[in-house]
């Protein structure tokens, strides 16, 4: 790829992005080459959408995101509400009303001399795009194909899967084994047999009315969280368990679910049909109750599209 066609590839880009305290249009936004972040994935981030013009789950998104900076040993001189007032920022200059959000705590840059990483200093990056989704319009008519991958998930004794990350290298290569095998995602296993998640996104099975999820190896998503509380409010049996792989094979019903997207079924499994090969009923409600909460004023933050005064 020549120059020419890299600057017009980040033309492309719509956002608008706040860099180590500054704002900026998205395809301008950089990091240093020698940035931690970048040379060892030493970084953690949260996800965060917009819907109809207000943050859904803001402050559950912010305080997890602090808590995984805690846990990466890193700082920032920021309060929750100021990285609130950051990502509104971002989201106003973009005057998106569906918007995907990308918050993000770096390690830094390490000082001439030493690899120690406790002298760096940690930095904050964010911006807000157009929303996306992880399955199109079809496929959240018709459902997934999702098939088990044989690359296996990082498992959480070398790494603790609930800080988010980007060691994504497992599951990106699963990505070419669906790729490879006619389907749309994978779902990771563990070593003993268990399922994970995706990339990007977390499971559900359905079997005899009750759910189940993974309860290690993988992300605690905030749409997982929400899914339990709306299976908690239908009065269904969620269980967060260990979910063996045979166990996906035989539901009655699979649906993944994210940031970028909500719930979305999976129809196709392996190659063979998941129930009856269309949505499944379950499945189908809790799309339709999770969106609900959108509307929900406790859920959802309104951002304020004004003109800001120049000073």
């Amino acid at each position: 790829m020549d120059d020419m066609q890299a600057v017009n590839e980040l033309d492309g880009l719509q956002g608008y992005a706040f860099v180590d305290g500054r704002y900026m249009p998205l395809a301008e936004a950089t990091i240093p080459l020698v940035e931690r972040g970048f040379l060892r994935s030493d970084v953690t981030y949260d996800a965060i959408h917009v819907w109809k013009g207000r943050f859904f789950r803001l402050h559950d998104h912010i305080a997890r995101f602090q808590a995984s900076i805690a846990g990466l040993k890193m700082s920032l001189p920021y309060s929750a509400e100021e990285i609130a007032d950051i990502l509104t920022e971002c989201v106003r200059q973009t005057g998106l009303r569906d918007a995907f959000i990308m918050l993000i705590c770096t390690r830094g840059v390490t000082p001439p001399g030493t690899r120690d990483p406790r002298l760096c200093r940690n930095r904050l990056y964010a911006y807000a795009q157009p929303f996306a989704r992880i399955a199109n319009e079809a496929q959240q008519r018709d459902g997934l194909k999702m098939i088990l991958a044989k690359t296996q998930r990082i498992p959480s004794a070398a790494l603790d899967q609930r800080i988010k990350n980007f060691h994504w290298l497992d599951l990106t290569m699963s990505m070419y084994e669906a790729f490879d095998r006619d389907a749309d995602l994978t779902v990771l296993p563990t070593a003993d047999g268990a399922i994970t998640e995706g990339p990007g996104f977390n499971v559900f099975i359905v079997k005899n009315g009750a759910l189940a999820t993974p309860d290690h190896g993988m992300f605690e998503g905030i749409t997982r969280r929400t899914v339990m509380e709306i299976a908690a409010d239908l009065q269904l049996r969620c269980e967060t368990r260990k979910v063996a792989a045979q166990e996906v094979a035989d539901a009655d019903e699979i649906f993944i679910c994210t940031t970028a997207g909500g719930v979305s079924p999976v129809t196709t499994y392996e190659g063979r049909k998941v129930g009856d090969g269309r949505p499944g009923p379950l499945s189908t409600r809790i799309h339709d109750l999770y969106w609900r909460r959108h509307d929900d004023d406790a859920l959802n933050t309104p951002i304020d599209y004004a003109p800001r005064p120049t000073a």
